[in-house]
């Protein structure tokens, strides 16, 4: 196995001053952990000037590298294992990183297209791909329980890229700020609040009739803007802490993403996954915000909806874990950020022997928190009542390294930037005994906070 190539960098640049460092190279790409004040991450990773780019649409996958462009019908699964596999595993000797050189990127909620066969009913207006990732042979890496940060390449780096990038990260002059973001609209939503309540119905008409026990349903928001997201992405960030926040820029769209939620970790072939079922709103009473808390903790409301998906859960990590590994060791956990509180619940297993991190997050694909269950029938229930795709909202920002460890979001609490309109979505798990003015008010509590951040 290859030596990585580590070299230690001033801890005391911020995150976000070390990026404004890099994020005018080609497809720059940040997961921050926000300094994480559950514990939940303690990495910050960022890359840019990727070698290789894996692009899905419906009529396929390009395949961008240094040697040309090619296009292929295969899965982009297998596509995306095939690269990771030539890169080829790296050493870091005796200190501990989360990523090593390979693939960082996002896949799609739409990307289930790929997988399940899906009716198409809904508009396709953001015209983004299904899967945008990209072969990243360096990144910079912060460790804020070690107090550490690093500039780290993989062998299969050229040695001209890496000393450039290295220069340009230990490089005392910052890039010159583009402009600034502001919005040039007010968010409208794509339902007004009586369509909303039909939808509800129509979902919980479908419960009855014994189709599903669960459906998760949106309202999209879009606004007009102009500027550079950057901006928009360090202006919400000091409103929230978000450990599994994202900031993603192409030469078409940009994401940006506050997200509180892990989609699926794998860590030396141990999995986990977290998935949030139930919200209340935070206060600055500490009271009344201690009384939120133990309303949701008690709600059974909440912890059934919970249950249901620590099943759904629970059966697809089994598709790619151990026989007899899969456990919950924490189910009902409260977790409070800077807006909400929210249910959390932890699963864990083991990958495994024949199966990789590739095929887990195929397997899982996508999330169960955010479709509902049994998922197939919720994700064309989906199609059929929201408007709009989805296209990136709850689908995932990920890394997979080239020794075989992946960590990747949900992606609410995202908002997908394209061809000067930023759109963002609240949603909602819709049970049996749900409320629909209390469930449309949820979509509102979930994403207020980041509108009126850009306002």
């Amino acid at each position: 196995m290859a030596q990585l190539f580590i070299q230690p960098i001033p801890y005391q640049l911020s995150t976000q001053q070390l990026f404004e460092r890099i994020r005018q190279q080609p497809r720059p790409v940040l997961l921050d952990s926000s300094f994480d004040s559950n514990g939940t991450q303690r990495f910050d990773i960022m890359s840019a000037a990727p070698v290789a780019t894996l692009t899905t649409n419906e009529q396929g996958t390009q395949l961008k590298t240094l040697a040309g462009v090619e296009q292929h019908s295969a899965d982009p699964f297998d596509l995306l294992k095939q690269q990771l596999a030539e890169l080829g595993p790296s050493d870091s000797g005796t200190v501990e990183l989360p990523f090593q050189g390979g693939a960082l990127g996002y896949f799609s909620y739409d990307l289930g297209r790929v997988i399940e066969d899906l009716p198409t009913t809904a508009e396709n207006d953001i015209d983004i791909p299904l899967m945008d990732v990209g072969i990243y042979l360096w990144a910079l890496i912060r460790d804020h329980q070690l107090k550490t940060a690093y500039f780290i390449a993989h062998p299969a780096c050229s040695i001209q890229q890496r000393e450039a990038m290295l220069m340009l990260a230990t490089s005392d002059i910052e890039s010159s700020p583009l402009d600034d973001f502001k919005l040039k609209s007010t968010f409208d939503s794509n339902m007004t609040v009586a369509e909303y309540k039909d939808k509800y119905h129509r979902i919980i008409d479908y419960i009855k009739a014994g189709d599903c026990y669960q459906v998760n349903l949106a309202q999209r928001f879009k606004a007009d803007y102009q500027g550079d997201e950057w901006f928009a992405y360090q202006r919400l960030s000091e409103r929230t802490d978000a450990p599994f926040s994202a900031f993603m820029q192409t030469d078409d769209y940009s994401l940006v993403s506050l997200s509180p939620e892990r989609f699926i970790e794998v860590s030396q072939g141990r999995v986990e996954t977290k998935p949030i079922k139930g919200t209340r709103p935070r206060d600055e009473d500490p009271e009344k915000d201690h009384q939120y808390a133990q309303l949701l903790k008690n709600s059974t409301k909440d912890r059934a909806e919970n249950l249901m998906i620590v099943d759904l859960l629970r059966n697809d990590l089994s598709k790619a874990c151990e026989l007899g590994s899969v456990s919950v060791p924490k189910l009902f956990d409260i977790e409070g950020y800077s807006n909400v509180h929210h249910m959390v619940s932890t699963i864990q297993g083991k990958l495994a022997a024949d199966k990789d991190a590739v095929d887990l997050l195929e397997g899982s694909f996508p999330g169960g928190s955010i479709t509902g269950a049994p998922k197939l029938r919720a994700m064309e229930i989906i199609e059929e009542l929201e408007p709009h795709r989805r296209t990136a909202y709850c689908g995932s920002i990920a890394y997979l390294d080239c020794n075989g460890n992946m960590d990747s979001s949900i992606l609410i609490r995202t908002l997908v930037c394209h061809d000067g309109h930023i759109y963002c979505w609240g949603g909602g798990g819709i049970v049996a005994d749900s409320d629909a003015d209390k469930e449309y008010s949820e979509t509102l509590v979930k994403v207020s906070h980041l509108m009126e951040g850009l306002a």
